[in-house]
């Protein structure tokens, strides 16, 4: 039997503009968009409120604070991905990008234990028995400055579908720390490290770099090939980093650290991505550059939520407020990002395209979710 839904006086975000109009949806998919505020029998009324395409996150760490809600506690997976998967939904992101580490160091206070290859396995079974609320995709993050990267890339193959793989180096001294005294903060309060702790891991992170660092760049990139991914950079800071990565055949820089970085990436044709944290608090906690100016300086192209999943939305609002221009603050959560991952199926209302949208509405700049659908089905 077909499912149909009509969402009826909407203010519908289009491509370019925002106008009156509605939306039905059968079966999943979005099969008629007409203008005006009439609300046929049968309809719901949404009253102005707005009527937008599902955020897209391609890069969120929520996951993996779900399995880990203290440092040491190995929370159970399947419990983990389910509320993750409903938190995500509670916020209008509709297909995630579900980003895992891979690289590890297995010795001292600053270790981090292989997770990805098992909870990968969980999470894809959790979604071929249709137990998730949204669109789940996978995204290794790629960590060179590890001692087990190339062997737990190798366990993943094309048919994981692993969608996006980011080229990491958190070595100490460059990129989103150049800053040594904010990785210092950062992992002191996260690890409890002790001064001289904190100076041995340093030193071990220099070394774990000197050793494998070219070669699991090679092994990264190589390896997102195989699976059929989107290769994207991280941190880039300066014009030779962005170089490299457009050598790699990079598309995707996520969070460069300075301007100068960004300019380059647009010379380069490389799509620049900020954290929506960064953007609402006015600046980056690790001391780099802030979104806010790259929006301001048209060097801003998609937004993730980061580490925050309701501050999507915001940050989109904010946007249209930065520019003017509601419909292109909401493309950099919606098309943007699915575009840059090849998913021509979501990211707009259009005909034929998934019914992932959501209903808002502003109230005092900040935006209000009354409403999630997933395949044309309220999550939330």
């Amino acid at each position: 039997m077909t499912q149909e839904l009509i969402l009826a006086n909407a203010t519908l975000i289009l491509a370019g503009e925002t106008r009156l109009g509605a939306v039905k949806i059968a079966d999943g998919v979005i099969v008629d968009i007409s203008d005006g505020g009439a609300v046929p029998a049968g309809a719901l009324d949404l009253g102005g409120d707005y009527l937008s395409p599902g955020l897209v996150e391609l890069h969120t760490d929520n996951l993996e604070r779900h399995i880990e809600p203290r440092p040491g506690v190995d929370w159970p997976h399947a419990a983990a991905l389910v509320a993750h998967d409903a938190e995500l939904a509670s916020t209008g992101i509709t297909t995630v990008f579900d980003a895992m580490r891979v690289g590890s160091i297995p010795r001292g206070k600053g270790r981090y234990v292989k997770y990805a290859r098992q909870l990968a396995t969980e999470m894809l079974e959790l979604r071929a028995k249709d137990m998730l609320k949204i669109s789940h995709f996978l995204h290794l993050r790629a960590e060179v400055c590890s001692e087990t990267l190339a062997e737990e890339l190798s366990e993943f193959t094309a048919e994981d579908r692993v969608g996006l793989v980011s080229l990491m180096d958190h070595t100490p001294g460059q990129r989103q720390f150049r800053d040594i005294s904010k990785l210092e903060q950062y992992v002191k309060s996260k690890r409890g490290m002790s001064d001289e702790e904190f100076i041995a891991h340093v030193a071990e992170l220099k070394e774990l770099r000197a050793q494998y660092g070219d070669m699991h760049e090679a092994a990264t990139v190589a390896e997102a090939a195989r699976f059929g991914a989107v290769l994207a950079s991280h941190d880039d800071t300066t014009e030779d980093q962005v170089a490299a990565s457009a050598g790699h055949g990079i598309r995707l820089a996520e969070f460069p650290t300075t301007v100068e970085a960004a300019q380059a990436c647009h010379a380069h044709g490389i799509q620049v991505m900020m954290g929506a944290p960064n953007l609402i608090r006015g600046g980056s906690h690790s001391g780099n550059v802030a979104a806010s100016e790259l929006a301001e300086l048209e060097l801003l192209d998609i937004v993730s939520s980061d580490y925050i999943p309701a501050a999507l939305l915001q940050a989109a609002v904010k946007l249209g407020d930065i520019w003017g221009d509601l419909a292109r603050g909401m493309a950099t959560v919606t098309s943007a990002p699915a575009s840059a991952v090849g998913l021509e199926d979501r990211g707009v209302l259009g005909l034929g395209k998934r019914a992932d949208v959501i209903r808002f509405r502003i109230a005092e700049g900040t935006p209000m979710l009354r409403a999630v659908f997933s395949r044309g089905e309220r999550v939330a």
